[in-house]
């Protein structure tokens, strides 16, 4: 078995992991790199191997730092098929478009308003590109094996996101199991991970691999900050990612509402038209969640959906109190940079994000205690306040990632720890190492092993 490690194996985005067994060459994630200036450029170098020289492309699940450069794979040369769960594919229809609709508009912003270092700005890829993609995607329902060749594909559910998995190969001498994102247990969206199979090697991602996440009431704090907020006539800006968080914030609310904890006359808004159409692929595959009763069908009961950009404009120029819900959920791009625009200078409103915070985002200088942030080009003060969420978090902690570890069984033979800021991989190494006993590394990019 061949591990090249081509993405977030030094920090916690881009996932791409590609792995040669039973001689197929297998990539594991083919996600966007973001964050750090040095990190997203990797977007735009030529993969470090051919892309017409892999067979397959296995996703674990939808978040574009997963799977958000497919769509450069294929413009690369990718020819192959992509495997991943129906809730996947159908999550990844939503985001890639969108993120090549973004792509293109954040080019033709730059060129317009010559904001670009460059002659002329490039989308990094094309909605063209990201169809090209989709119609490559293969749903595979997890539990069923898949045969590639010598090789046998399982994915098993880990919670998280709609869809997502961990991915088993092997080809009956050696196996591999790459974690995905592993999501947590008493997650207010999806069920607890299930049990993976036993494999020679583990990849198991590390996003919170040096934090417990804190036990709080987070309805109760969205209520309290939407009152107080309310109070001073100011809006609540709420950065979301437009599939999972903004769910379970659209959740939150109307139960906060139906329990009479916030006024039901508050308008709340979603604008995000891939937030609007994820909410309905939440509605569609309501079975996989792990929500009471009617309560997936009732999520956006009273909302006000913002489907157009003069309608975006619009609300971003109301100063009538609100809630507002709209996508990056790093304030790294899309509409809510427009309501960050209006509503950062005024210490009346509060702009709050519920969810990680990759170094080097928007959203971690403005979490960090920015006091000025820059947005299409130009600086904009921040005089409203700041303020985390805590417990809507999609990934395990350290201590629950040990527990899906241990779900293993007998110890592989190599674990690597994967998709992790340096400190939170070490740190899960260390513990991984200490209380397991497992032979346990961090890989670095482009680095390559043989086992």
């Amino acid at each position: 078995m061949d591990l090249h490690f081509l993405g977030a194996a030094d920090s916690v985005t881009g996932s791409r992991h590609l792995v040669t067994i039973g001689g197929q060459r297998i990539l594991l994630d083919c996600g966007l790199f973001q964050g750090y200036k040095v990190l997203r450029e990797r977007n735009w170098a030529p993969m470090a191997v051919d892309p017409r020289d892999i067979d397959a492309v296995v996703l674990s699940h939808a978040h574009l730092d997963h799977s958000g450069w497919l769509p450069g794979l294929v413009r690369q040369g990718y020819r192959g098929p992509i495997y991943a769960s129906p809730a996947t594919r159908d999550l990844a229809e939503v985001l890639l478009l969108d993120s090549a609709h973004l792509q293109e508009e954040d080019a033709r912003r730059a060129n317009r308003y010559h904001f670009s270092r460059h002659d002329k700005a490039l989308p990094l890829y094309t909605r063209s590109d990201a169809r090209r993609a989709l119609a490559k995607i293969v749903a595979l329902p997890p539990g069923k094996a898949l045969a590639l060749g010598r090789v046998s594909v399982t994915l098993t559910p880990v919670g998280h996101l709609l869809g997502a998995c961990s991915v088993h190969l092997s080809d009956g001498q050696e196996s591999l199991c790459f974690s995905g994102d592993v999501g947590r247990r008493g997650d207010l969206l999806m069920p607890p991970p299930e049990p993976a199979q036993h494999a020679d090697v583990l990849l198991i991602e590390s996003t919170y691999g040096n934090r417990l996440h804190p036990v709080v009431d987070a309805q109760a704090e969205l209520g309290r900050i939407v009152r107080d907020t309310m109070g001073r006539g100011g809006t609540v800006l709420l950065p979301t990612f437009a599939v999972g968080r903004a769910q379970a914030l659209l959740v939150l609310l109307q139960r906060l509402k139906a329990a009479g904890e916030i006024p039901d006359r508050v308008p709340i808004y979603l604008d995000s038209p891939m937030a609007i159409e994820a909410t309905e692929l939440y509605r569609r595959h309501r079975r996989l969640l792990a929500l009471r009763p009617g309560e997936a069908l009732r999520m956006a009961d009273g909302v006000r959906l913002v489907t157009t950009g003069a309608q975006s404009q619009r609300l971003a120029q109301s100063r009538y109190p609100s809630v507002i819900l709209s996508a990056s959920g790093m304030a790294t791009g899309g509409r809510v940079l427009l309501h960050l625009k209006s509503l950062a200078p005024d210490p009346r409103h509060q702009v709050v994000f519920a969810g990680f915070q990759v170094g080097g985002s928007r959203g971690a200088k403005l979490v960090g205690g920015a006091t000025e942030i820059k947005i299409h080009g130009e600086m904009v003060p921040v005089r409203a306040r700041i303020s985390s969420l805590e417990g809507l978090s999609g990934h395990a902690d350290a201590k629950e990632l040990l527990e899906w570890a241990r779900g293993l069984g007998r110890a592989p033979n190599r674990t690597f720890v994967v998709h992790g800021e340096a400190e939170a991989a070490d740190a899960l190494r260390t513990r991984i190492k200490d209380e397991l006993g497992w032979a346990v590394q961090v890989p670095q990019h482009g680095e390559r092993f043989t086992i």
